[in-house]
């Protein structure tokens, strides 16, 4: 029976008080991996510690920090590394960018969307990935959309800027597979969080429907019939960051109940 053991190792998860950030510290926490997760809100974080901590019986740690900042990214990666020691797996997530069609958005919002989804990833793992080389072992992964596959109606800023961490997905891979750390992506679909209620608001208010009809809508479009859970991520997130998966270096994996459509 495949058993996914993470005990020893320590983790760092981003935008990780709810959703599906939270999923993945919850799945990685009980594998035995002790996890720091990462919120602006302090409150939330520490209900979600303690959450975590009830479910695993591991310690769960948490700063508080805003990604699009960059004193607050200096301060994560300092005690993110004086917290655990190191920082074996990094998990990179964070919440999308402003939804919306290409007229509806300003030079603002392109440029808050570059330092939302690649600024702070490329920081952290800047911060993170050189002491998992020297120790000739790390896990890097990416939870980013499938948007970067497909253009998801209405998300042009996530449709157009995501796809660059594919690119870096690809590059680091080479750059650092020979010694000891792989990096991946994965690429939730319509996963049940806060950010779906958002985007079907959206679309409901621009349509002029109800936002369950939204909602139900876009389950319809997925072959399981359903959205999937945030856990469902944790468990993929878990296995790329055991031993198991060591041959499984510059992937993009798709979790989305079949949603896509695309042969490659």
């Amino acid at each position: 029976m495949l058993n996914i053991d993470l005990s020893g190792k320590k983790a760092v998860v981003t935008a990780s008080s709810r959703g599906i950030g939270k999923g993945i510290a919850t799945v990685l926490s009980i594998s035995g991996a002790e996890v720091l997760i990462v919120s602006r809100n302090v409150d939330q974080l520490k209900k979600t510690a303690e959450e975590i901590m009830a479910k695993s019986g591991n310690k769960v740690f948490y700063i508080n920090a805003d990604l699009t900042s960059k004193e607050d990214l200096t301060r994560l990666a300092d005690e993110a590394k004086k917290l655990l020691g190191r920082v074996d797996i990094f998990v990179f997530n964070t919440g999308g960018p402003r939804p919306g069609h290409f007229i509806e958005l300003d030079m603002d919002d392109w440029e808050r969307a570059v330092q939302l989804l690649i600024y702070p990833a490329v920081f952290l793992t800047k911060a993170f990935v050189e002491d998992m080389k020297n120790r000739g072992w790390g896990r890097v992964i990416y939870s980013t959309s499938v948007a970067i596959k497909e253009p998801i109606e209405g998300l042009v800023l996530s449709n157009t800027v995501r796809i660059s961490m594919a690119g870096l997905v690809r590059t680091l891979a080479r750059e650092y597979a020979p010694y000891g750390v792989t990096v991946n992506g994965i690429m939730p679909g319509y996963i049940e969080t806060e950010r779906i209620q958002e985007l079907a608001q959206e679309i409901a208010k621009k349509d002029n429907l109800d936002i369950n009809e939204v909602i139900k809508n876009m389950s319809k479009d997925i072959p399981m019939g359903r959205m999937g859970r945030p856990e469902e991520l944790g468990y993929l997130v878990a296995y790329l960051a055991s031993d198991y998966a060591s041959y499984i270096n510059g992937a993009m994996i798709p979790v989305d109940g079949g949603l896509l459509r695309s042969s490659l």
